[in-house]
This record gives structure tokens, sequence and C-alpha cells, in this order.
């Protein structure tokens, strides 16, 4: 007898690996904590006024590096809300209700963030 086998992925998580979807969190917190050191050393190490800043955060390597950290706060936000949605919203309704306007929101703050640094 022949049997169907297939693999069902979850369709509300990033990688489809609760243990990729770990290491992508903690990843993407060393990629934070490294962004927020840099803009804090930058504040300690300079006269800040408005050109500095600007020349600063309109230079390519920075403007990379932000881009990487907006990325990393997109893939660290959605998989620390899908654990909590799943966790704690009992719900499959309002849990998808929730998911969806938590997406909704993260592409809004990605497209916004990739438009301030890139537009």
């Amino acid at each position: 007898m022949q049997r169907n086998s297939f693999s069902v992925k979850s369709a509300s998580g990033l990688t489809g690996s609760g243990s990729r979807d770990w290491f992508l969190q903690r990843a993407s917190a060393v990629v934070l904590a490294v962004y927020s050191l840099v803009i804090i050393g930058f504040f300690l190490t300079n006269d800040v006024n408005y050109e500095t800043w600007h020349c600063f955060m309109t230079s390519l390597p920075m403007k990379i590096f932000t881009l990487v950290s907006i990325l990393s706060l997109v893939f660290h936000a959605w998989v620390g809300m899908w654990t909590v949605f799943t966790d704690y919203v009992k719900s499959s309704g309002l849990r998808l209700v929730l998911q969806i306007v938590t997406v909704a929101a993260i592409l809004v703050y990605l497209v916004w963030g990739v438009i301030i640094f890139w537009g």
C-alpha cells in the first residue's frame, strides 16, 4: 500500500522551523545591538550637528548597515510577535487578525524605513 506523505510548513512562521526562527531572532538581536552601539558611539565621539549627522547617516556604509538593521528589526519583530500570538492568543480567528495587522504594520515600517534612507 502506497502512503502519501507530505510536509506541512507553518503558514505563519517566518522560516517554517522553530530552531531557524530562534536563531534568526538571536542574530537579528545582535545586529540591532551593534547598530545601537554604533549610533551611541557616534554621539559620544562627535560634536553632533545636522551636517555631521547627515554626512554620517547618508554615507554608503551607514545606509547599508541601516538597511540591514531595518530588515533585522522586521525579522525580530515578526518572530517575537508570532511567538507571543501562538503562545497566548488561543482563538485562531483573533490570532489571525492580530497576525495580519502585525504583518501590515511591519511592512509599512519596512517600506517607510527604506524610503527614508534610500528614497
